[in-house]
């Protein structure tokens, strides 16, 4: 929950004033995040490479997939700015990076984008809901639904599924067709990133091997989509997150309080690029990874904001349906509870 620690009032003006020192990319801070995160990642690939095609311990090049997974992560929120245009200050430059990281992380650039963006105006929005977002019913849309359509949301939510099945489904599979709605250069950009993999592919049989290949890139790219699909479902689903029909949402609360900040140690926070820090993303996604802790820090002294810890991050596996009335995400144990009072009430009257 935010907190205001000052006698000035927290508006969206305010902010901004603050916010506004934050936005202008950095060349160089640009730069060496992507050196310190390329570098390591295709230096890893070569000792799994490696490890694989001599008579090196197979072990080697299972712990360089596993680091790998982690870096490929970075590589996203790499691309994930550029799709804001944050990154840089040059529109080509964020572009050609984009599309560029965006073949590393087998997602298309203007296809994942414009869908992102759509996450962005309509997070904690209640009545637009299913954009870019993780598929979440309110109480009585899952009491008044069909039991196919209940049973369905519930494989759904599981989290076997969420994190088993999921990640290699929507990496994999799903962004390899444009998504409904995306205009040509949307379309285009899924077409050019499947090209791309295809080639890669070819590349790849040709010099080190299909299986070889193979073995390497689809566990890397599992492990980051699992990593990835963790994170992205963490900032928006916990106990307390902030929702609201249309007519009174608050955009401000939409961002402070329906985006977690999820408190993670420092190596997972550089790993994941600063993504934790959700709330200032949401806030202003114009604002480079690199400058959302600094940003944080700053409007940490005007309103305090309760960090989601590790250990409680790991109670969102457990609530899977928002309740109107309590203003949180229940569990379908506490819905349980509630229909059956509803039950009781009407058998009573």
């Amino acid at each position: 929950m935010a907190e205001n620690t000052t006698n000035e009032p927290i508006t969206r003006q305010v902010l901004n004033r603050v916010i506004l020192n934050f936005t202008t990319p950095s060349r160089s801070k640009g730069i060496w995040q992507i050196v310190n995160t390329l570098i390591p990642y295709f230096g890893l690939w070569a000792l799994a490479i490696y490890s694989f095609k001599t008579e090196l311990p197979n072990w080697i090049g299972v712990v360089s997939m596993l680091l790998a997974g982690p870096f490929l992560v970075r590589v996203f929120i790499v691309f994930h700015d550029c799709c804001h245009s944050s990154y840089f200050k040059s529109k080509g430059a964020n572009r050609l990076v984009g599309y560029i990281t965006g073949i590393l992380v087998s997602t298309p650039f203007r296809d994942w984008g414009a869908s992102h963006i759509s996450h962005h105006a309509t997070a904690g929005n209640l009545d637009k809901r299913g954009v870019g977002d993780i598929w979440t019913l309110t109480v009585e849309e899952y009491i008044t639904a069909p039991k196919l359509r209940r049973i369905i949301y519930r494989i759904f939510r599981h989290p076997l599924f969420m994190f088993g099945v999921g990640p290699s489904y929507v990496f994999l599979v799903f962004h390899r067709f444009s998504q409904k709605g995306i205009q040509h250069k949307g379309r285009l950009s899924v077409y050019i990133t499947n090209l791309a993999l295809l080639l890669l592919l070819l590349l790849a049989g040709q010099t080190i091997g299909y299986a070889t290949y193979l073995l390497i890139q689809i566990p890397v790219t599992i492990l980051a989509a699992t990593l990835g699909i963790w994170l992205f479902y963490v900032q928006h689903q916990y106990e307390e997150v902030y929702w609201a029909r249309n007519d009174v949402r608050d955009s401000l609360k939409a961002a402070l309080e329906g985006s977690s900040y999820y408190k993670l140690p420092k190596i997972a926070q550089w790993f994941s690029g600063n993504i934790g820090l959700h709330h200032i993303h949401h806030l202003n996604p114009g604002i480079p990874n690199y400058n959302l802790q600094a940003c944080h820090d700053a409007i940490q002294k005007m309103q305090h904001i309760e960090p989601l810890g590790l250990r409680k991050s790991f109670k969102s596996l457990r609530i899977h349906l928002w309740d109107e009335n309590t203003k949180k995400l229940i569990s379908f144990k506490a819905m349980n509870l509630i229909r059956k009072a509803r039950q009781q009430k009407e058998d009573q009257s």
